[in-house]
């Protein structure tokens, strides 16, 4: 800044000073706990952001496009610079950490990481810059002052998608996919189950994963998860959840060839898939990444950041189920007593198998 006089440099100040106070920001936001705040527009545009996607990225119509919402909104109201980065197949902890190096190498601060196989890379870049605040989605294991975690009660969630899945089963039995067999995924297992069997204690619950770690691929094959789905069609289910990214759009393949249901995860999947399969996509458990992501980046943005793990549980309506199809109607009253009794501690949902 060029040197003024004293006089002058003191005007400035209170010039600038006066612009502060009138450029704080009107947009309302629909997130479901508190982000310290109207963030102000000046700080904001300021505000360099970088995200970093799991396998599937921005397109998977699943975690990733959540992710991607929550983003998208931030951008849109507060006016910030962005930058993100896809992950490949079966790339190493190497490759997700100059991932991570590049975004804080550019000046983006805060950095959201997408996805609990960010962790190990994120433990070591966090450590080396500690004057960047960084978040990381579904997981909680990086105990560090400038790492948040975004994490969430998916086992709540999947009850309710468990107890429409039995509700609407004909067979008395249902099935389950989850991408890869992490204990991330075994909740949304544990959750579904115990959703099932509160409706029918007898009914049969399908279970199978697509990939063992440390092969993650699971996320991004739809063929895998068509032949895995239909698998389990041909041996009785006739409803299947499929908590496996981009995977799931082979689970609703199978689904309508086999004329039986489906389930989606993370995102409202009926709203996006193609037009062959969205009859079939019974209800999705609603993971609500974009309102962590969302939620974080408003508090960094007003000044007040969110410190230590965020948790977005059915009070918090951090989880949920969709409700576009209008075929799961008869069997939301039944999911929203469950709802009820979660929230207020009457049941409590397992979250291993």
């Amino acid at each position: 800044m060029r040197r003024v006089t004293k006089v002058l440099a003191l005007a400035a100040t209170a010039a600038l000073a006066l612009s502060a106070c009138g450029s704080s920001s009107s947009g309302s936001s629909t997130s479901t706990s508190s982000a310290g705040g109207s963030a102000t527009t000046s700080a904001a545009k300021k505000l360099k952001v970088g995200l970093a996607y799991d396998v599937g990225g921005r397109g998977d119509q699943s975690f990733n496009d959540s992710a991607a919402r929550g983003l998208d909104k931030a951008k849109s109201e507060l006016g910030l610079e962005t930058k993100e980065l896809e992950a490949t197949q079966g790339e190493t902890d190497a490759q997700k950490e100059e991932r991570l190096r590049l975004l804080a190498q550019g000046g983006y601060n805060p950095v959201v990481a997408v996805g609990f196989a960010y962790a190990t890379s994120l433990k070591k870049v966090a450590a080396e810059f500690p004057d960047t605040s960084f978040a990381i989605i579904d997981d909680d294991s990086i105990k560090t002052a400038n790492v948040t975690p975004l994490v969430f009660s998916e086992e709540q969630g999947s009850f309710l998608v468990g107890a429409i899945a039995a509700q609407a089963s004909k067979a008395g039995s249902v099935g389950y996919i989850g991408g890869v067999n992490t204990p991330l995924l075994q909740k949304f297992q544990a959750g579904y189950a115990a959703g099932a069997k509160a409706v029918n204690p007898s009914i049969k619950v399908q279970v199978k994963y697509l990939t063992e770690p440390p092969d993650f691929s699971g996320f991004g094959d739809p063929a895998k998860g068509k032949t895995v789905a239909q698998g389990m069609f041909d041996s009785g289910a006739d409803v299947v959840y499929a908590a496996a990214g981009g995977s799931g759009a082979g689970v609703f393949q199978a689904a309508s060839a086999s004329k039986k249901l489906a389930i989606g995860v993370d995102s409202d999947q009926y709203l996006t898939a193609p037009a062959a399969v969205k009859s079939v996509i019974l209800t999705s458990m609603l993971k609500r990444v974009d309102v962590a992501v969302y939620n974080y980046i408003k508090a960094d943005a007003s000044g007040s950041p969110l410190k230590g793990t965020q948790r977005f549980d059915l009070k918090a309506d951090g989880v949920g189920y969709s409700t576009s199809n209008t075929a799961v109607q008869p069997y939301t009253a039944k999911a929203d007593e469950f709802k009820q009794k979660i929230i207020s501690g009457q049941i409590t949902v397992p979250d291993k198998p």
